[in-house]
């Protein structure tokens, strides 16, 4: 570590079954080829530890050279990939394929990537439990799913998702959403966190001019004080680094409150 490293925080939330999830991770939506292989390594370098990609972003296989050739060790990290619902009937063959390409023999979560309509959901989560069951899985959730479609696969199959990856910011903060998922031990993930006009809101650049952090470490700190999962990402270095620059300072009860207000406007 050098004096200007960044500070990552060290914060995780506990999944159903016990893995631990880092809050903080890094996104790779729309980095692909040798951009997502660079910018997946800088992450790693930076002391990232929770990678999110997907089967349609089309880069797990940048993904897992990255993670390959780190060094670290790949218990070390925890890694999310998605399933689109259009590979509804051949979930396990799709799994497989991104294993083979992420250079693992299983990830930590595994997601439904949205809602497939129908009785489609309730079919994919059946073989998303067949997949934890056999171990390639440590833990499985969905992405996208409002409150009612977790309780109906839920019903229908016993187990409850883990996770639900979510559109979230202070723009689109709402209290009940929170409340609704932990009631039901469901953690909630936020995508998307610095885009929708959040890094060009007065509100959040007052307050980041007045702490002296970026736009980007005010929101991702307001996350993480909500103990919500969130995954900025970025395919320029020195944006990966000071995104997960957010150890050494917290935002003040009065400033959450003032985001928290940002998503009833």
């Amino acid at each position: 570590m050098t004096d200007n490293a960044p500070r990552l925080p060290d914060h995780t939330v506990t999944l159903t079954r016990g893995a631990p999830i880092p809050l903080l991770g890094f996104g790779t939506w729309q980095i692909k080829g040798q951009d997502a292989v660079r910018a997946t390594s800088t992450a790693l370098e930076a002391g990232y530890r929770h990678l999110d990609t997907a089967t349609v972003y089309g880069n797990e296989g940048e993904v897992g050279r990255a993670l390959a050739d780190s060094g670290v060790p790949r218990d070390d990290v925890f890694l999310t990939t998605k399933c689109p619902p259009n590979r509804a009937g051949r979930e396990l063959d799709t799994l497989r394929e991104s294993l083979e390409l992420l250079r693992t023999d299983h990830v930590d979560l595994w997601l439904i990537h949205w809602p497939g309509g129908d009785s489609t959901d309730a079919e994919m989560w059946r073989a998303f439990v067949e997949a934890r069951e056999a171990g390639l899985a440590r833990e499985i959730g969905v992405s996208n799913f409002e409150v009612s479609l977790l309780d109906e696969i839920t019903k229908a199959t016993g187990a409850a998702p883990a996770v639900n990856q979510i559109e979230w910011s202070p723009l689109l903060f709402d209290a009940a959403t929170l409340v609704e998922h932990r009631a039901r031990d469901i953690a909630l993930e936020g995508y998307s966190a610095l885009r929708g006009g959040t890094l060009q809101h007065p509100a959040i650049l007052e307050i980041a001019e007045r702490i002296g952090r970026t736009p980007a470490q005010v929101i991702i700190r307001w996350h993480l004080q909500h103990e919500v999962i969130v995954i900025p990402k970025s395919a320029h270095a020195e944006r990966i680094r000071s995104n997960a620059d957010v150890a050494g300072f917290s935002l003040s009860d009065e400033d959450m409150a003032a985001l928290d207000g940002l998503g009833t406007r």
